[in-house]
């Protein structure tokens, strides 16, 4: 899996409530709308800019604060092909990888590249290359990359159960979400 966009470049320390402003929390459900405020209070001029596939690169703690899940999601939908950051925060870094936003540690890649440059990520090969230039990563663990490929742990969870229907286990996850079980 290939990632190819442009770089979006930011500081260390960016929290979950810059992300994604805490304004919105409760007022914010649709994930299209989560997304047309991205970063606003960081960047205004982010979210009506990316382009799918684009990078952000950042610093150290991207993710920090609150565990809202609300700033990886709008991330995920304004189009972030994938985060390269010096380090995250724990929470952050589980709720991209449960969206299915590749989140990858790579100090290397981040003192090198800057906003406006593109950049390829080969998730497979765990390389970042900008034109000649290349810095390896740390593999994505194969669950990882299981759920950036199926779109995220619901996605991911939908297919592994389709297949069963044995008695006392799930029968299926119906389109929607709800799951019966053959029990009741």
């Amino acid at each position: 899996m290939k990632i190819r966009g442009r770089v979006w470049k930011y500081g260390n320390n960016v929290n979950t409530d810059v992300i994604f402003p805490g304004k919105y929390t409760y007022t914010i459900t649709d994930r299209r709308e989560m997304a047309r405020h991205a970063l606003e209070d960081l960047d205004p001029g982010f979210a009506s800019a990316v382009q799918p596939g684009d990078v952000i690169v950042a610093g150290r703690n991207w993710g920090c604060g609150s565990s809202r899940e609300q700033a990886a999601i709008c991330l995920k939908e304004a189009g972030v092909g994938a985060i390269v950051a010096e380090s995250f925060a724990r929470i952050f870094f589980r709720n991209a990888l449960n969206e299915g936003l590749p989140v990858i540690t790579c100090p290397e890649a981040v003192a090198a590249l800057q906003t406006g440059e593109m950049v390829e990520i080969d998730l497979e090969a765990s390389v970042i290359r900008r034109g000649e230039d290349s810095w390896p990563f740390p593999p994505l663990s194969e669950s990882a990359l299981g759920l950036i490929r199926e779109g995220g742990l619901i996605p991911y969870l939908r297919r592994k159960l389709s297949g069963q229907n044995s008695e006392g286990n799930l029968k299926a996850v119906e389109e929607g979400g709800s799951a019966k079980d053959s029990r009741h």
